[in-house]
This record gives structure tokens, C-alpha cells and sequence, in this order.
């Protein structure tokens, strides 16, 4: 996920952002331990630190994260498409799921549900012919970026912050969805858009975790 964001991590904001995994997954998120893995994962030959500390994914690490990433987006979509598992409960609920789940039956959901290109929350589903992870959509943009008075359609929601999730999608702000930008108020640090019939202010932090496109 930070690799498709374009972030390139130091070990403290991959420690921060592994807090939000779900408590199930029983990751480590203390520096120590975060520091353990990125050790252990580098002898394995999955990871290569730069000389400014920033953590980088090697090919083989980039052909195991696409696996990982992979199963969890299948495993998410069979349990919000054929499940009907509500959108905020599915991301948790696919983290328990996908370690169960062989490449023989991964490969039968796929079939099931017609080889979906994304996930519910708008992020790219990989083939498993891919051989990389693809940075973000360069025809998408940040709705923090997005011009004032111009409509646009959701691309991708976070997933991984599960209080703000639950805000979405209380609030239908969906992939798909189409919504209006009424005001860039940088001053108050928000952004005012309309949405069917209703209005509403984002945060500029949370308005710039969810990415939009524009409407020809």
C-alpha cells in the first residue's frame, strides 16, 4: 500500500502506519520490533534500506508483496460482493480470511466474481501474471487537490483507518460515487463538497487520502 502511495518509509512511520492493522494480525508495532522484522526480511532478500534509511521493496520483495496484496483485495471482494459483508467490517474481516485460503481457490473467486480490476475501496487488484506493484493512478488526483466548483468521481477510499471508514461510508462517499466541489477553505482547513443531497466539510488530511478523477 505505501509503495503504491509513492512513500518510501523510515522504520518509524512504517511502525506508525502498521498500528492501524487490526490486533488479529499480531504485528509488532514498537520500534524494536518493526526494526526486528526490517532486519530479518533483508536477509531474506525482500527488503534493501537506502543510505538515508528509507526502506525499499527489492524484486522479490515486490513479488511477495503483490501476492499478499492480491489475496487480501480477492478475499475482500468475495466477502462484500457474495457475502454482503457491510464495506467497514470487510478490510478486518480479510485479514483473518486470506491465510486460509490456497492459490487453487483464490483463483476459483477470481473467477466467481468475474476478475475484478479493484478492490471495494478502489485499490488495484494484481493478476497474478503481474509482476510488480503499480504506484497510484496518475489519472486520479488527491481531493485536496481538487478545483473548486468541478465534479468529480471517487476512485479510492483509506482502508485502513477504520473510524474514518466507518465515516464514508456512513456518508456514501464511495468509489463511484460522483461528488461537487463547493469550496477549497484552506483557511479552515477543509474542504466543502456536495454529494447527492447532502453537503459536507472534509479535513484537508482526510481529503488527501482519498483520490478522485475528473469528469470528461
Amino acid at each position: 500500500v505505501l509503495h503504491e502511495d509513492g512513500i518510501h518509509p523510515h522504520i518509524s512511520e512504517l511502525a506508525a502506519y502498521l498500528r492501524r492493522i487490526p490486533e488479529g494480525e499480531e504485528v509488532g508495532t514498537t520500534l524494536a520490533s518493526v526494526s526486528g522484522m526490517i532486519q530479518r526480511m533483508t536477509k531474506d532478500g525482500l527488503l534493501e534500506i537506502t543510505k538515508d534509511k528509507r526502506i525499499l521493496l527489492t524484486s522479490l520483495g515486490m513479488s511477495y508483496a503483490k501476492n499478499v496484496v492480491r489475496r487480501h483485495r480477492l478475499s475482500e471482494r468475495l466477502l462484500v460482493d457474495l457475502l454482503g459483508i457491510p464495506l467497514e467490517r470487510a478490510e478486518s474481516e480479510a485479514h483473518s480470511l486470506e491465510h486460509g485460503i490456497s492459490e487453487e481457490l483464490l483463483s476459483k473467486i477470481e473467477q466467481k466474481l468475474n476478475y475484478p480490476k479493484t478492490c471495494p475501496y478502489g485499490r488495484p487488484i494484481y493478476q497474478a501474471s503481474d509482476k510488480a506493484i503499480a504506484s497510484s493512478d496518475s489519472a486520479s488526483i488527491k481531493l485536496s487537490e481538487a478545483i473548486e466548483g468541478n465534479q468529480y468521481k471517487i476512485i479510492r477510499i483509506p482502508d485502513e483507518d477504520y473510524p474514518l471508514l466507518s465515516f464514508l461510508v456512513t456518508n456514501k462517499i464511495l468509489p463511484g460515487e460522483m461528488i461537487t466541489v463547493n469550496e477549497r477553505a484552506i483557511y479552515r482547513g477543509v474542504i466543502d463538497i456536495s454529494h447527492a443531497a447532502s453537503n459536507l466539510s472534509l479535513g484537508m488530511d482526510v481529503a488527501s487520502r482519498i483520490r478522485v478523477g475528473t469528469i470528461n
